[in-house]
């Protein structure tokens, strides 16, 4: 096979490369003391990035972890206390618990480096307006210095990202280092395939396909019980849940991401909340506002543990990321309210 076995989602990518990792890998071995079971070099494609959630029950995916980490990158934050909030155990790969290193793909990217410069991305974009056939729209992340830092808990994962222009559209092929294929391959395809639809839009493009090669693919034995639920259910085929995916709005900017910054942050913080009628009268599309009701979401789980989440912010929500959120906080559904329904 020369090239990457393509796929019409990632949710059956998923599951392939859970399954070839079970029974059929390569190496065990314990890096740092995390045992592992690896194969070296994997691929494969996703003919439509924008289907970038597996609804499976088992692996009780969290879309508000996922929609937060890809509008960190997209504002090029690099500060621990947006992420912590999702995810706390994030603050053990920060070295000075204030800024993450290596991880922070975003600041890479969407930063110039130094002032009055032009970032990366913007770099990438201006050369593919105006010569669509390149090869050269590369986004470098890894850096040669993080190799200088003993014990390192924050080495980027990701080589680069390549956006390439091809008959009207914008593809997208990401080079990892290594990947946790139970873990963090979810949330770097959900964001890397974010950052690929943020891209096409600012270059008024059709999104392409998104290839995704690994040099390390790997899972940690301690999630393998889990990872055995997960294709026992993808066997079975109660899977086959589809919902449709709706396309970034044309008119997303970076302003876009700050505005709605502003208000993730309000409520991170605690200082206010947002019922489903002020989210929908703030100016935003359709599509943001769901992001917007999953961190109202996330806020009363948060900041109310003992009440059940309120029934007419999990009606507002799209039935595909209302049937996430059930399957990922079952004890916090409304009584009587089925879960996932």
């Amino acid at each position: 096979m020369l090239t990457p076995f393509a796929y019409s989602n990632f949710e059956h990518a998923y599951v392939d490369v859970l399954d070839l990792l079970m029974d059929r890998f390569e190496y065990q071995n314990a890096p740092r003391g995390n045992a592992a079971r690896e194969r070296i070099g994997l691929s494969f494609q996703i003919a439509d990035p924008r289907a970038r959630l597996p609804y499976l029950a088992e692996r009780k995916v969290n879309p508000v972890w996922h929609f937060a980490e890809a509008l960190w990158y997209l504002a090029g934050r690099n500060d621990v206390e947006m992420l912590a909030y999702y995810a706390p155990h994030v603050r053990q790969f920060s070295r000075d618990g204030r800024t993450m290193g290596g991880s922070a793909y975003g600041s890479r990217m969407f930063n110039p480096a130094t002032v009055g410069d032009t970032s990366p991305f913007d770099r990438v974009l201006e050369l593919l307006r105006t010569e669509q056939d390149s090869k050269r729209g590369l986004l470098p992340i890894f850096t040669a210095d993080e190799l200088a830092v003993v014990d390192n808990p924050d080495m980027s994962c990701v080589v680069a990202l390549h956006l390439l222009v091809r008959e009207g559209r914008l593809h997208m092929v990401c080079y990892m280092r290594a990947n946790d294929c139970d873990r963090g391959l979810l949330s770097d395809t959900f964001s890397f395939t974010m950052i690929q639809e943020f891209a096409a839009v600012q270059l008024g493009l059709e999104l392409g396909t998104y290839t995704h090669h690994i040099g390390s693919a790997h899972v940690g034995e301690r999630d393998v019980p889990r990872i055995r639920r997960v294709l026992a259910e993808a066997e079975l085929a109660t899977s086959q849940r589809r919902f449709p995916f709706q396309r970034m709005p044309a008119d997303t900017s970076f302003s876009t991401v700050s505005d709605l910054l502003v208000h993730e942050e309000r409520l991170r913080s605690g200082r206010g909340r947002l019922r489903p009628q002020e989210i929908a009268a703030l100016g935003f599309d359709p599509y943001w506002q769901q992001v917007l009701l999953l961190f109202e979401v996330h806020r009363q789980i948060r900041h109310c543990p003992a009440d059940p989440v309120e029934e007419s912010v999990l009606e507002a929500l799209d039935p595909g990321l209302r049937w996430l959120v059930g399957h990922r906080w079952p004890t916090r559904m409304p009584p009587g309210k089925e879960v996932g329904s």
